[in-house]
């Protein structure tokens, strides 16, 4: 493995300063699940260029314009492929490797394919999820393990204010119940395993992080706004929105993981106070319609037109649900750097210079951007 430069990146980059942590990732050793995805790869890419020991355990990426292949993240990294559903091998990787923080995020991810394959995204979601804690139990070297979910956790009753961390979990979809079934999994083993009252004995905290609707350059998931508006517009063809007034908290992937990393860090030098469930999505002026995201999309790219492709004989989508971040405000001191119009301007611009740009370099710089808001 090639291991990461210091937070400081010299030369091209003009010392541009990726670490807010003071240094507290470098030579770190920490396990990435689902490092090949959309935001694995963001994820892999700053804690390398940060100094930490990255390894991943991931399926191979979707496709062959991935963020992460081309990044070509890979080459800086130690890059394992494997099933999270899989324990032996997990747990192989784990003793071979011996992560001391574990970034969780390997999941089937989508609401509408989760109604085509229901039963391999609970095996996934939720098994997959107690698998690595299982394995984080067993693991001595682990000292933090950061499990991401998703805002769609929450019982949705479509109310007008965000979810708090404190409400019931739910989900009417399959991927929504399996992310609820798998806070409830975090929660139980927090409870039975790495209970913060006998900290002194096992040395483990574990918490939870759900994030609202993530977009960022390096995304091509089906039936995701941004992909899909991005496949239109290289193809020239009017971008189909099949649910326009479906409310959402817009975040820049760089969001999330931001309170990811503050987190964990948070979590090593105080385990017992931070090992709950976190919030992390957008100020209230990022919540908008997916309607409205597009026709920003379209502005910031400089063509395109949108079309009304709703069917009322669609299978379920929430119709309303955002989050409240209160707590990682106040008691992490994390909030969103971005607005929904600075989301999508450094979202498109990803995707305007891909083609000809070194993607990694790409990726490094807009990190450098994001920071510097």
């Amino acid at each position: 493995m090639k291991c990461g430069t210091r937070g400081r990146l010299p030369g091209k980059f003009g010392n541009m300063d990726l670490d807010i942590f003071s240094g507290f990732y470098k030579g770190k050793k920490v396990l990435v699940t689902g490092h090949t995805g959309f935001k694995g790869s963001w994820l892999s890419i700053w804690l390398e260029a940060m100094g930490a020991e990255v390894t991943g355990y991931s399926l191979d990426p979707c496709t062959e314009r991935d963020n992460f292949v081309l990044s070509e993240i890979s080459g800086k990294i130690v890059d394992i492929r494997g099933d999270i559903r899989d324990r032996n091998a997990l747990a192989e990787v784990f003793s071979k490797y011996r992560p001391e923080i574990v970034f969780h995020l390997a999941a089937q991810p989508l609401v509408r394919l989760s109604y085509d394959i229901p039963a391999e995204t609970y095996e996934v979601n939720v098994m997959g999820t107690i698998n690595v804690l299982e394995t984080i139990r067993i693991t001595d070297s682990v000292k933090s393990g950061i499990m991401i979910t998703t805002d769609k956790c929450y019982e949705n009753k479509e109310q007008i204010w965000g979810y708090r961390e404190n409400e019931p979990m739910g989900g009417y979809d399959p991927y929504s119940s399996s992310k609820g079934a798998a806070e409830i999994a975090i929660s139980s083993w927090r409870n039975s395993f790495f209970n913060p009252k006998d900290y002194g004995k096992h040395g483990k905290s574990i918490a939870s992080a759900r994030a609202g609707n993530v977009i960022g350059g390096g995304d091509w998931a089906l039936d995701r706004i941004i992909p899909d508006c991005i496949r239109s517009l290289e193809s020239d063809r009017p971008i189909n929105i099949r649910n326009k007034k479906a409310i959402r908290p817009w975040q820049h992937v760089l969001e999330p993981l931001s309170g990811y990393l503050q987190l964990a860090q948070k979590m090593w030098n105080e385990p017992v106070s931070y090992c709950e469930g976190w919030n992390f999505g957008p100020g209230a002026e990022s919540i908008a319609t997916v309607w409205d995201v597009a026709s920003k999309v379209i502005d910031n790219y400089g063509k395109g037109e949108l079309t009304d492709s709703s069917d009322p004989n669609a299978v379920h989508e929430a119709g309303l649900l955002m989050l409240d971040i209160s707590k990682a405000k106040f008691k992490l001191g994390w909030e969103p750097r971005m607005n929904l119009n600075q989301c999508i301007e450094l979202t498109v611009d990803w995707y305007k210079q891909y083609q000809s740009a070194s993607v990694y370099d790409l990726c490094v710089k807009q990190i450098g951007k994001y920071l510097g808001r």
